[in-house]
């Protein structure tokens, strides 16, 4: 894999332009629709006898479609609807749900709530969000490309990607197939604090899995995958691109030895680096926090990565796989910055958890929103060879496997594959290794972020270099 890059810049195909100006929502009900669904189901609530109630009504559907050795496999298409009824009775909350729009269920769904809310035991922080902190004016932030492929034209671009990706070696000699999805959804909600919101938003992706095989005595197999995913299908990489890619990786693989065990400076890939970006927004999550199971409680205003390290969040962001105008309870979405200067400067609470630790919301019920972590020490020219180049001799880890993560006391173990680096090049693949520490020290630990940053899903990253960490071998 030596220096090989993603497909940074996405191919546009004729293919994608043509289906996505065909393109038509395809969903069986319209937005208002989905309102008067819920009007009805809150007028009823508050009918029999609810304090306060919320509701949500959404629809999705797709298509995706999955290829191996150029032969179609499978061919899903997925359509779900659903009401969901939350009821509070004074601070009791009950929540019911159906997939049956008639009037009956809507009136058994809100009484099944009611019911369920008057015998649970009072919670003095259950309920809906203050209404100061609602959101009244949405952003229209580009989120729903429809994209009307049909089965055969989706089977053609992963049969494509899979050709791509056997055709890049002789060495590329099985695949575990490419698939190609299509999805869509939209919603709306609202509850008797005054919120009133919903939009359609769409994810679409194309994937491959290729294998690389040395014959011989000492026969080996390696196994790899990429893939590309956008709001809008024009901008995913092209099947060709993708597929090659894939390939790539594979090969990098061949070759691969373990190593003995030692303690030595890694380096993150960036798609895997955002999953240490992930555990730290697990840590100073509300629910963690208010159930004392972090690493990282009373963590807020104090340092936990070094000085150079900022991580910001933008909700707004056109097209981002995270953005949204408001969290899942109605509450206005803000960018802000959530560490600075190596401090944490917030966490991400929802209505619930904040009034538990006695705070104010930040409108992250649901999740985080687009996350970008950086260094104010990142230079243009701090790409994947530069970075190598920092870590020196050490380890460069592009694959984890397992969930070897303790949130409570922060200790970290999980199994990794990558490639052993030498004076700032990559020596050999290595396997079946294990590397272990504690994400505090790892944070605390970080030397160098790169400039080849990566958007995985609502996080954007790239690689990290933490300085030390146990590597256990054979």
């Amino acid at each position: 894999m030596s220096k090989q890059k993603s497909p940074a810049t996405p191919v546009v195909t004729p293919r994608f332009q043509q289906a996505n100006s065909a393109a038509h929502s395809g969903f069986s009900y319209s937005r208002d629709f989905f309102e008067d669904l819920v009007d009805t189901s809150l007028k009823h609530a508050k009918k029999i006898g609810a304090t306060n109630a919320g509701a949500e009504a959404s629809e999705g559907c797709g298509l995706s479609v999955s290829v191996r050795k150029g032969e179609l496999e499978n061919v899903e298409r997925n359509r779900d609807k659903s009401l969901g009824v939350t009821v509070y009775v004074g601070n009791r909350r009950g929540n019911a749900s159906t997939s049956d729009f008639s009037t009956a269920a809507i009136h058994q769904t809100v009484q099944a709530a009611f019911d369920i809310a008057r015998f649970t035991a009072e919670d003095p922080t259950a309920g809906l969000p203050d209404e100061s902190d609602i959101e009244t004016e949405y952003r229209e932030l580009d989120l729903f490309h429809p994209w009307s492929v049909n089965s055969e034209e989706a089977a053609k671009l992963a049969m494509a990607c899979e050709a791509a990706a056997l055709k890049t070696s002789r060495r590329i000699t099985n695949s575990e197939g490419a698939g190609v999805s299509a999805q869509q959804s939209h919603f709306f909600s609202a509850h008797t604090h005054g919120f009133r919101g919903g939009y359609a938003s769409s994810r679409h992706s194309m994937s491959v899995a290729p294998i690389a095989s040395l014959p011989g005595r000492n026969a080996e197999m390696q196994r790899d995958a990429w893939f590309t995913s956008m709001r809008a299908a024009e901008e995913m990489a092209s099947p060709e691109s993708v597929g090659r890619y894939a390939a790539q990786r594979a090969l990098s693989r061949l070759g691969s030895r373990k190593i003995p065990t030692t303690e030595c400076p890694v380096l993150f890939e960036s798609p895997v680096a955002a999953g240490l970006l992930g555990g730290f927004v697990q840590a100073i999550s509300g629910g963690a926090l208010y159930r004392k199971s972090s690493f990282l409680l009373d963590s807020l205003g104090k340092p936990v990565f070094p000085k150079d390290i900022q991580i910001s969040e933008d909700p707004f962001v056109l097209r981002g796989k995270g953005s949204s105008p408001f969290d899942d309870e109605g509450v206005r979405a803000v960018p802000r910055q959530v560490v600075k200067g190596g401090r944490v400067e917030g966490y991400f609470l929802s209505s619930y958890s904040a009034r538990k630790l006695g705070m104010k919301t930040t409108g992250n019920a649901g999740g985080s929103h687009n996350l970008i972590m950086s260094s104010r020490l990142t230079q243009a020219s701090d790409d994947l060879d530069e970075m190598l180049r920092k870590l020196g001799t050490g380890l460069f880890v592009i694959e984890l496997m397992g969930q070897g993560v303790n949130y409570v006391t922060g200790d970290y173990s999980r199994g990794a594959s990558g490639f052993w680096v030498e004076n700032g090049e990559i020596a050999f693949p290595v396997h079946e290794i294990t590397i272990a520490g504690n994400l505090k020290t790892m944070f605390k630990g970080i030397e160098a972020i790169g400039a080849d940053a990566y958007n995985y899903g609502a996080k954007t990253v790239g690689s990290i270099l933490v300085n030390r960490m146990k590597v256990a071998g054979s």
